[in-house]
C-alpha cells in the first residue's frame, strides 16, 4: 500500500468495499483489516460496536500505537480513519450510561512534563492566566496553531475533553465510547494576547458546519467544540459563531458550545493525552498529518460582532496584519509551518 497517498488508498479501499455496503452482508471491516497483518506489528484495536452506531455494517476502529514505528503509526491511524469514513462515523454521541467507566488514576508521564516548544510545565496555571479549551479535529495540528502565536501563550496541551468517562485513554477516546473529542487547552496571558485572538485562531482553523468530524476524520471524538469558563467567553463564542455562520454561507455551524462546569459530574471537562501526543508535530520522527478543513474565510471585524460592553477588555492583541500573513488558509497546511511561535517582526 501506498502509505505516503492516504487520499489514493481511501478510495481505493473505498472501491474495492462497496459491494459489501451495497450488500450489506459484511460483517465487520474491522475485522478484515485487523487479520490483515501487512498493517499490524501486535497492535491492540478497540472496536466500538455496531449496536452504538446507525452504520449497519461496521463501527469505529482507532488504534494505540508506540512513537518507535513510524510505518505503524502512519498505518493504523489511516486504518482507523477508513474505517471511520466507511462507517459514516458521524452516528452521533455516545449517552453517559452506556460510555466506558473510565478510571481515578490520571493520565501517566504528564506530572513534571515540560512544553516541548515553550518549555513551560505542562499543567501549571499562573496566577492572572486563563485557560481556553476547544476541539476542532485531530488534535496535533489543532495544538500547532495556538503554540505558534507570537506572544501571551504560556503553554498548549492535547488532551480529552466534553466527554463521561473519566481519564481515558487515546483508544478508548477514539472509540468513541467515552463521548470526548480531541481537543486543546491553552494557557494564556490575558494581558498579553486576547481571548479573541485564540477563539479566532479556532474558528479560522477548521470547518465548524461539519458534523462529527473534520475531512477524513470521522466521529464524536473529532466533533468541533469550544467551552467556556465564564459568562464573557460565552457571550464572545455565540457572538462570533452567528458572524461566522453568516461569513461562510454554507449552513449551520455545528459546533458544541457548553459550559466547562457541565462536566464536573463526569470528573471534569479536560484529561491530559499520552505524553507521546504532547506537541507531537514538533517532535523528530512525527508524521505531518492534519485532516482539519479551514476554509480560508477570516472572522469579521471585531467591531462589528463583539458586544459593547466587551470590547474595551477584549480587543484583539494580533493586528489584521498578522491574519493576513499568517492567517488559516484554505485546506490543512499548518504541518509545514516552522515549530517556533512566529515572530512578531514578521508581520
Amino acid at each position: 500500500h501506498n502509505l505516503a497517498s492516504p487520499h489514493k488508498t481511501t478510495r481505493a479501499i473505498t472501491q474495492a468495499m462497496a459491494p459489501f455496503f451495497l450488500s450489506r452482508q459484511a460483517l465487520s471491516v474491522g475485522l478484515i483489516l485487523q487479520t490483515t497483518t501487512a498493517f499490524q506489528s501486535q497492535a491492540s484495536f478497540t472496536t466500538r460496536s455496531a449496536a452504538l452506531t446507525t452504520s449497519p455494517l461496521i463501527a469505529a476502529a482507532k488504534p494505540t500505537f508506540p512513537t518507535t514505528n513510524r510505518m505503524n503509526n502512519t498505518a493504523r491511524r489511516m486504518i482507523g480513519s477508513i474505517l471511520d469514513l466507511l462507517s459514516g462515523g458521524d452516528g452521533g454521541m455516545i449517552s453517559p450510561d452506556k460510555a466506558l467507566p473510565g478510571r481515578p488514576e490520571k493520565m501517566a508521564g504528564i506530572d513534571g512534563l515540560k512544553h516541548y516548544v515553550l518549555k513551560n510545565d505542562l499543567q501549571e496555571v499562573p496566577e492572572g492566566y486563563e485557560q481556553c479549551v476547544f476541539g476542532n479535529g485531530c488534535f496535533w495540528g489543532s495544538e500547532k496553531a495556538i503554540w505558534r502565536l507570537p506572544k501571551g501563550i504560556h503553554s498548549t496541551a492535547v488532551g480529552y475533553c466534553a466527554g463521561f468517562s473519566p481519564n481515558p485513554t487515546y483508544n478508548e477516546a477514539c472509540s468513541s465510547m467515552t463521548g470526548h473529542t480531541e481537543g486543546v487547552r491553552v494557557v494564556y496571558n490575558p494581558k498579553e494576547i486576547s481571548y479573541v485572538d485564540i477563539m479566532r485562531m479556532f474558528w479560522e482553523s477548521h470547518d465548524p458546519t461539519q458534523y462529527m468530524g473534520q475531512g477524513n476524520d470521522r466521529g464524536s471524538q473529532y466533533r468541533s467544540g469550544i467551552y467556556y469558563f465564564n459568562e464573557d467567553q460565552k457571550r464572545l463564542i455565540e457572538a462570533s459563531k452567528a458572524a461566522y455562520e453568516k461569513q461562510l454561507g454554507k449552513g449551520e455551524i455545528k459546533t458544541e458550545i457548553a459550559a466547562a462546569s457541565d462536566f464536573d459530574k463526569y470528573g471534569g471537562l479536560w484529561y491530559f493525552a499520552e505524553a507521546y501526543h504532547q506537541q507531537y508535530l514538533s517532535k523528530p520522527g512525527s508524521r505531518p498529518y492534519c485532516s482539519a478543513q479551514p476554509q480560508g474565510v477570516s472572522l469579521a471585524p471585531f467591531d462589528s460582532w463583539c458586544p459593547e460592553d466587551l470590547k474595551e477588555k477584549y480587543q484583539p492583541a494580533l493586528p489584521e496584519s498578522f491574519w493576513k500573513k499568517h492567517g488559516p488558509r484554505r485546506g490543512c497546511s499548518i504541518v509545514r509551518f516552522d515549530n517556533e511561535p512566529i515572530s512578531e517582526s514578521s508581520y
